[in-house]
């Protein structure tokens, strides 16, 4: 049987985003994303060119108000998570979350994309921004996480560990 696929990008040593050409430019090959639903999370790469699953054929607005209310609309997560290494190995370095909302029947959606990608340059910035998620969401990502790579989890700062702690595992 092959090697397990963790879904999370490799680290790569050679940036490209130091000065020259690609000054301003985000570098996201230690970027990965999760999409997390209620009590469930998985890894999901398309949402970084929000192409995912739950994205996929939806026609998003800015306003939330366009997103019908009949036909069970779904609110989801997305997190990004950026890896990094240091003595001790690679960790969950940046972990922001971000909303939005899905009506897969009327086929319209809700998200704020500026905040989408302001996000995903604080996740790559090493900052830990996920105030938004309630116990339910933290204990998916929580789980995911460790499941995902127990060392890295390890290895991660104090902070995004704290920034996941339930209330009842207080």
């Amino acid at each position: 049987m092959g090697k397990k696929n963790s879904g999370f990008n490799i680290i790569r040593e050679d940036s490209t985003t130091h000065g020259g050409y690609h000054t301003g430019t985000l570098n996201i090959s230690n970027l990965s994303a999760i999409l997390v639903d209620g009590d469930e999370a998985h890894i999901d790469l398309g949402l970084i060119h929000a192409k995912s699953k739950a994205e996929r054929g939806i026609k998003f607005s800015s306003d939330p108000k366009d997103v019908p209310k009949e036909g069970n609309p779904k609110d989801y997560w997305v997190v990004w998570v950026a890896i990094d290494r240091k003595e001790e190995g690679p960790y969950y370095a940046g972990l922001t979350a971000c909303s939005m909302t899905v009506n897969r029947e009327a086929r319209r959606g809700w998200k704020n994309l500026a905040e989408h990608v302001n996000r995903m340059d604080d996740a790559l910035k090493r900052r830990i921004k996920v105030a938004g998620l309630d116990d339910q969401h933290k204990g998916a990502l929580k789980r995911l996480l460790i499941e995902n790579n127990s060392e890295w989890w390890e290895n991660a700062s104090q902070e995004l560990k704290s920034a996941l702690t339930t209330a009842d595992e207080k």
